[in-house]
C-alpha cells in the first residue's frame, strides 16, 4: 500500500512562457495566468491538509531573463502578495521565503517581509516561496556557515552530520518534500532543493503551469498514493514494518 497523502509538496511551476506563445500573447500574460494556478493550488493544498507547500517562484538563473520580463514578474509578485494577503491570513497560512531575498527589489521585499512577519504564528499550512533561489547557492552558504563555526572551534569537523547541514539550510525545521511536481513535461530539477529531494517522489505533468489547477493536483496525488516509498529498504522489509 502506498502513502496516502504527502505532508510536503514542492512544485516547479514551468510552462508560462510556452503557454503564452501558443496563444499569441505576451509572456507577462502567461505569468499572470500562472498566478491564477498558484491561487488555485494553494487553496486546494490547504483544504487537503497539506502541511508544507514549496513553490519554485523565481530562480537565481531567472535574473538572466530580459529586464522587462523580470520587472513584470516582480510587479506581479508584489500584486499577488497584496491581493492574497487577506485570504492567506484568514486561512491560517504561514508564508515563508527561501532564497537570496536581498536581491529582490525593495518594493517587493517590504510587503513580503510584512506578510511573513504577520503570518509567522499561523498553523494552517506553510507556504514556502522560493524566490531568487538556487539550491547550490543554498548548500554553499550552509557549508560556509559550518566552516566558520569549525574554525571558531564551535563545531568538531568529525561531528558534522546531515542534521548539522539541514539546520543551516533555508528549509530548516521543515520536513523534506514527499512529492515533487514539475509541469510542462520537462525532466530536470533545475537547481531546486537538491539536498532536500534525496528521497522525494517525482511526478511530471505534461500540462503547462497556467493550465495546472485542482484537476492536475488530483492526478499528482493519485499517482503519489500508488508509490511505494522504500527509503533504500526492500519490499519485504517494508511489509514487516
Amino acid at each position: 500500500m502506498g502513502p496516502s497523502q504527502p505532508r510536503h509538496v514542492a512544485i516547479i511551476m514551468d510552462g508560462n512562457g510556452r503557454w503564452a506563445k501558443e496563444r499569441g500573447v505576451s509572456r507577462s500574460k502567461g505569468h499572470e495566468a500562472g498566478a491564477e494556478s498558484v491561487r488555485a493550488v494553494v487553496r486546494e493544498c490547504r483544504s487537503r491538509g497539506v502541511e508544507v507547500l514549496t513553490l519554485y517562484s523565481f530562480s537565481t538563473e531567472n535574473w538572466k531573463r530580459p529586464a522587462a520580463e523580470v520587472a513584470a514578474l516582480m510587479a506581479l509578485l508584489k500584486s499577488f502578495v497584496l491581493s492574497e494577503r487577506k485570504e492567506l491570513m484568514d486561512q491560517g497560512i504561514q508564508v515563508r521565503v527561501i532564497g537570496e531575498v536581498q536581491r529582490l527589489p525593495l518594493f517587493v521585499r517590504k510587503p513580503l517581509k510584512m506578510l511573513c512577519n504577520d503570518s509567522e504564528k499561523n498553523i494552517g499550512m506553510v507556504l514556502n516561496l522560493a524566490l531568487s533561489y538556487g539550491s547550490r547557492a543554498e548548500i554553499v552558504q550552509a557549508v560556509r556557515s559550518v566552516a566558520r563555526d569549525a574554525i571558531a572551534g564551535k563545531v568538531d569537523p568529525d561531528s558534522i552530520t546531515e542534521a548539522v547541514i539541514n539546520d543551516r539550510l533555508y528549509t530548516r525545521g521543515l520536513p523534506d518534500p514527499d512529492l515533487l511536481i514539475r509541469t510542462s513535461g520537462e525532466l530536470r530539477l533545475s537547481n531546486f532543493l537538491l539536498w532536500q529531494l534525496a528521497y522525494t517522489e517525482i511526478y511530471v505533468a505534461d500540462t503547462y503551469w497556467p493550465d495546472f489547477r485542482e484537476a492536475g493536483l488530483n492526478l499528482a496525488f493519485e499517482a503519489y498514493a500508488q508509490r511505494r516509498r522504500r527509503f533504500g529498504k526492500t519490499d519485504a522489509q517494508i511489509a514487516k514494518e
